[in-house]
């Protein structure tokens, strides 16, 4: 059994992979702005805490004494290249400071490559107006591969986009042609614990599908 420190646990990716760490017997606590809002995260022996992902202190007090965390944060009003910069910056350090080892990061499939070099976010096809936090996020990935510390992160992302209203199906495939396929949040949930309990990927990005 793993200490596990959730930051976002209040959206869809944050709630799935609460209930299939838990579903592995895994102590959880999930990291929320507004601990209120979220009591029903508690009804499976949750620890809900508040914490904010893009200061160092909090992310350090609120991951002290746990063994792996997932970030799977959104804030819809803040700029994206500024938060998931800050976001990135303060895992790193705030996760080095707590002694928490692996780092499984929520991210986007538009930063996968069609083809050496290009991404799917710089194709001609590719809606401008998605660009801006497409870019927030490349961003936050740059912090984390620019890193020389021994944190052990993972970037994961749908190979094309989640399945809002999937079930579970109980599997899902590594990699797979950019911009393709889709997956539901409790099969990616499946996806980003097998990577806490026995990693396969390390200091990379990494992409599923069902």
């Amino acid at each position: 059994m793993s200490k596990i420190v959730i930051a976002g646990a209040g959206g869809r990716a944050g709630r799935a992979a609460v209930a299939e760490a838990r579903m592995r017997g895994h102590q959880v606590t999930a990291v929320v702005r507004d601990p209120a809002k979220y009591g029903d995260l508690a009804a499976d022996e949750v620890a809900i805490v508040a914490g904010d992902v893009t200061d160092v202190d909090s992310v350090a007090a609120v991951a002290a004494g746990h063994d792996a965390a997932i970030s799977a944060v959104y804030d819809a009003e803040a700029s994206p290249d500024s938060f998931y910069v800050g976001a990135a910056t303060a895992l790193l350090d705030g996760l080095s400071r707590a002694g928490v080892g692996r780092l499984l990061v929520v991210g986007l499939g538009t930063l996968l490559e069609t083809e050496p070099g290009v991404r799917l976010m710089d194709t001609d096809e590719f809606p401008p107006e998605y660009r801006p936090f497409s870019e927030g996020h490349a961003a936050g990935l740059q912090v984390l591969r620019s890193t020389a510390g021994s944190l052990d992160w993972v970037y994961a992302s749908p190979t094309g986009n989640f399945d809002h209203d999937g079930p579970r199906v109980g599997h899902y495939r590594t990699g797979g042609p950019a911009g393709t396929g889709l997956i539901s949040y409790a099969d990616f949930a499946i996806a980003l614990l097998d990577e806490i309990d026995t990693p396969k990927h390390h200091r990379t990005q990494i992409a599923f599908t069902n």
